[in-house]
């Protein structure tokens, strides 16, 4: 008899409702789950793979110990208690060498549960001060950009529903499907749509106003929507005057940014820009969905600002239809002090943590992938001498890979649990196993929706286990074992206290929903220290940054500015496409024939006087280095332009080559040593300058 078992999908960061068909022990196949308020029974192809990924015969099934040379692939098949011995020994070894600092934890890409927490946590009370993830490239710029303007990060309500939507830089369709399912409604009831992005996306394709922009550009484009909307008096006046702070000091930091003066910069038509900035203003109550474009620019927290500021100026904060403070469910939050106990860090080490001292915004705490590399490389400031990497793959979404490369070669010690071999793995000393979403339970908690959903073990593969269950046999080596449960399912309990249920009980329930807040504000003002929006950030300001976006005057592109235009002429961005997270996937036959190959896409008119034909191999190069990807010919992206795949390595080349890494490698292309972001540190990571040719040699440079 047929049996379905809700759960969630743990494929990307959206935490998709699913549910899981069952007959016995087997599971029959994977659907969307219709009642689930992420995604209302959708899957993308990601999760319509789901059984495959489950079941595919590359998974990794036990824990293994190199035999041989790093890279050569060369490994014995030992127990989880051999593996995690050695582990354990390696970390405390290195604690009486080289200092807890000398330890290094690195989180992968998010998904959807409290995993980075756990490895926070052991850190924490292991004494090492340094823990890297991912946020400073996704996401976090955006909360922070929001929560030092309005004090919260608003949440679109689709159910008013909205009157206008602004699209910037989010690709809905193919990373969102949730977000894109409710855009689409709206537009069916008649919302206005503009879309900021320099390729054609499939809103782009619906929308009103597309503003095809030069990669790198966002800033600027930003502040001269400002100006026309506070130029021509378009902004909610009772708004500002009752819940703004800093008003007349930002018409005068953004009147320089007039569309004439932004059309050049952005490469986008003075005419377009006052068209969508009147647009975006009459049309409300409106909502802006930012995605992860925006992530990838030194200026990402003065753009986040910006957008927040539109969103203040138009009066969209707060309003039915507009953008609210959405009250989580009542769980644990991720980040929690009770959860990753960062008040086990004792002060001093807190302190010697890598970036310490490089003057970042309070809240960063965690250690960037260039000063790992540069702490391995260089011993600056310290030496770094073993790392912990969780569900990542440096090698492949680390800026400057080929440092990167040189940097994990030279650990004394690297442990990588993964569900697949990877290159990053390929170095490794120790790769553990790890479980997928259909093998263990969880709480997933997903960044964009105020909703909880539960996960549920409904398979058992090899001998994986989840990352809990690592790091809890980790600590109990290491004499820890009274910070972390005896049982993975106590943890969820204590997650789920403050909603007052157990896990078995939730599991009954299956999802929580918080509460859409709307104008709270009413009730006691902004979280802010004016307690209203801060256009201009006083705290900002305190700490010695920008308290304006654009106060620096961002101006040009980088390959604008460039002293090597004749070189590199060309404007280099990314993007993540459906078929796969960031470098996964990449080993499944039906994914790889939605996406085979690695392609950069250029428009006719870039391709044409270079002798650049459809489907050939061709060079991308900057500065840092050159790769190799096929040419795709499209009118869907701006002429000037590169659009180069992200994140690839190809699996079925076996590791007698190394997987090929570096050949399509994208990260081979950034820099990680040049311009960063003041607030996070975060790199130029899109708007680079590059060149594309079909067999021009290298340049010697």
């Amino acid at each position: 008899m047929e049996r379905i078992v809700k759960s969630a999908c743990g494929f990307c960061q959206t935490g998709c409702g699913i549910r899981v068909h069952r007959k016995g022990d087997r599971i029959l196949k994977v659907t969307g789950d219709p009642q689930s308020p992420i995604n209302r029974g959708r899957l993308c192809q990601k999760g319509q793979a789901a059984l495959e990924y489950l079941q595919h015969p590359d998974r990794l099934k036990k824990p293994l110990l190199r035999a041989g040379p790093r890279g050569s692939g060369r490994w014995q098949e030992i127990s989880w208690d051999a593996a995690l011995d050695r582990v354990a020994e390696a970390l405390e070894q290195t604690r009486r060498s080289a200092g807890p600092e000398g330890l290094v934890f690195i989180r992968g890409s998010f998904k959807g549960g409290y995993e980075g927490a756990y490895l926070a946590r052991l850190a924490n009370v292991l004494g090492a001060p340094n823990i890297a993830s991912m946020a400073p490239l996704c996401y976090v710029p955006r909360v922070f950009g929001n929560q030092f303007t309005c004090g919260y990060n608003p949440v679109p309500d689709y159910d008013f529903p909205p009157a206008g939507i602004l699209v910037w830089g989010a690709n809905l369709a193919e990373t969102r499907p949730g977000e894109h399912l409710d855009t689409i409604r709206a537009l069916e009831r008649g919302a206005a749509l503009m879309v900021v992005d320099p390729r054609k996306t499939v809103l782009a394709e619906r929308a009103d106003v597309h503003l095809s922009l030069k990669p790198g550009s966002d800033l600027v484009l930003a502040l001269a929507l400002i100006q026309v909307i506070i130029e021509e008096g378009l902004y909610d006046k009772p708004f500002v005057e009752d819940w703004c702070v800093g008003f007349e000091a930002l018409a005068a930091q953004v009147r320089p940014f007039s569309p004439s003066f932004a059309a050049p910069r952005t490469g986008v038509e003075a005419a377009a820009l006052r068209k969508a900035a009147r647009l975006y203003a009459a049309s409300r109550p409106a909502v802006i969905q930012a995605g992860n474009a925006i992530d990838h620019s030194p200026h990402n927290v003065q753009i986040a600002r910006a957008l927040a500021i539109l969103r203040a100026l138009t009066g969209n904060l707060g309003v039915p239809g507009g953008e609210l403070l959405g009250e989580p469910p009542p769980v644990l939050p991720m980040g929690s002090p009770a959860l990753d106990l960062r008040d086990k860090l004792p002060d001093e080490l807190r302190d010697r943590r890598l970036n310490a001292r490089d003057g970042f915004l309070p809240q960063v705490f965690y250690a960037l992938p260039q000063s790992i590399t540069r702490a391995i490389l260089e011993r600056d400031p310290y030496p770094v001498r073993c790392a912990y990497v969780q569900g990542g793959n440096p090698l492949l979404t680390y800026p400057n890979a080929a440092r990167t490369f040189a940097a994990f070669n030279q650990l004394d010690f690297l442990v990588v649990a993964d569900l697949f071999m990877n290159p990053t793995a390929a170095l490794a000393d120790v790769v553990l196993p790890a479980a997928s979403c259909f093998e263990y339970d969880a709480v997933i908690a997903p960044p964009y929706y105020p909703v909880v959903q539960v996960q549920q073990q409904v398979a058992r593969v090899g001998d994986c286990r989840s990352d809990y269950a690592m790091i809890q046999g980790l600590a109990r080596r290491l004499g820890l074992g009274e910070f972390f449960w005896d049982r993975e399912q106590e943890c969820l309990d204590f997650i789920l206290q403050p909603a007052g249920l157990t896990f078995d009980e939730f599991r009954r329930i299956g999802v929580l929903t918080g509460r859409k807040d709307y104008r709270h504000y009413e009730k006691g003002g902004f979280a802010t220290p004016s307690k209203k929006v801060e256009l201009f950030s006083g705290r900002l300001e305190e700490w010695g940054f920008d308290p304006l976006p654009g106060y620096a005057l961002v101006l040009e592109t980088p390959s604008v500015s460039t002293d090597r235009n004749d070189e590199f002429p060309l404007v280099l961005t990314s993007w993540k496409v459906e078929a796969f997270r960031h470098s996964g996937n990449r080993q499944l036959e039906s994914l790889r024939a939605v996406h085979p190959e690695p392609v950069v896409w250029l428009h006719p008119e870039t391709a044409a006087p270079l002798g650049i034909r459809d489907g050939e191999p061709v060079w991308i190069e900057t500065p840092g280095g050159r790769i190799q990807q096929k040419a795709r010919i499209t009118e869907d992206l701006r002429p000037g332009v590169a659009g180069v795949d992200y994140a690839w390595w190809f699996p079925e080349r076996g590791v007698d080559r190394f997987y090929d890494w570096a050949a399509a490698n994208i990260n081979m292309l950034t820099d990680d040593r040049g311009e960063r972001g003041k607030e996070m540190g975060t790199p130029r990571l899109r708007g680079l300058a590059c060149r594309v040719y079909r067999d021009r040699p290298a340049s010697s440079d």
